[in-house]
């Protein structure tokens, strides 16, 4: 049976001398694990569509479950992205993120769309770096299931709240705190604002809008720390991307 796809690659890894198994997101069947036949060999036609963040169309053979790619053509590049690799290593967390997150044959479109606009807003709109990383990783916490409660303080019902709580996804007041336990980052209104918008607006708007540089910092401080709480794990390209701007 034959399958045709749109998929962006977030993984390549080599299988033999010849060949390469490929993990790709697709609109209407998820994550898939697809073989490259004759990848790794030089001038193989497959080389383009199928590198890392490459987003094409794939023609699919299934045999018992298993995906074979007959023939593969490329849709987007992001070549810009490619020539600079401190953007390069971000759109690798993104994929990574993306990757953990999605799940074999259950249909993500709103994944797939985050992270190709993703990627586009890095190579091709000229965004900040920290605005497209906090943006997505905020809105692919949503995605992944732990929307935070971003209505108020969920003790007292404050809607100036001062704090959020990284582990539960709540916001509250210094005076209502009780306890110790979890990791409580301060928020402002501003803080707070940009939050609210990352998490509900329309996808189409997800970059539309601005903040100031204060503001920024702590949206990329908080955006990182809540989604690497609720996955409960790091990324190397996280790590790889940071220790390029030290």
């Amino acid at each position: 049976m034959y399958l045709t796809i749109q998929a962006i690659v977030l993984r390549v890894t080599d299988y033999n001398d010849r060949d390469a198994l490929l993990t790709v997101l697709s609109r209407n069947h998820g994550k898939l694990t697809i073989k490259a036949r004759g990848l790794r060999r030089k001038n193989s036609p497959l080389i383009a569509p199928c590198q890392l963040l490459a987003y094409g169309e794939f023609t699919l053979f299934e045999y018992r479950g298993q995906y074979t790619i007959n023939e593969a053509h490329s849709i987007e590049l992001f070549q810009s992205l490619r020539r600079d690799l401190t953007r390069l290593s971000l759109g690798t967390y993104f994929a990574q993120a993306a990757e953990l997150i999605s799940q074999e044959d259950l249909p993500n479109p709103e994944l797939q769309s985050l992270l190709l606009n993703s990627l586009y807003a890095l190579s091709k709109l000229g965004l900040p770096e920290p605005l497209v990383k906090a943006v997505f990783e905020l809105r692919a916490a949503c995605l992944a299931g732990y929307t935070p409660d971003l209505y108020g303080c969920h003790i007292c019902g404050s809607q100036n709240p001062d704090r959020f709580d990284l582990s539960a996804g709540q916001l509250e007041c210094r005076g209502c705190h009780v306890g110790s336990g979890g990791i409580r980052m301060p928020v402002t209104p501003g803080l707070l604002e940009a939050m609210r918008y990352i998490c509900l607006c329309d996808p189409k708007r997800l970059f539309g809008f601005q903040v100031g540089e204060g503001t920024l910092e702590q949206l990329g401080q908080l955006s990182e720390a809540y989604l690497t709480t609720q996955l409960e794990r790091g990324f190397s390209a996280l790590d790889f991307y940071k220790s390029l701007l030290i």
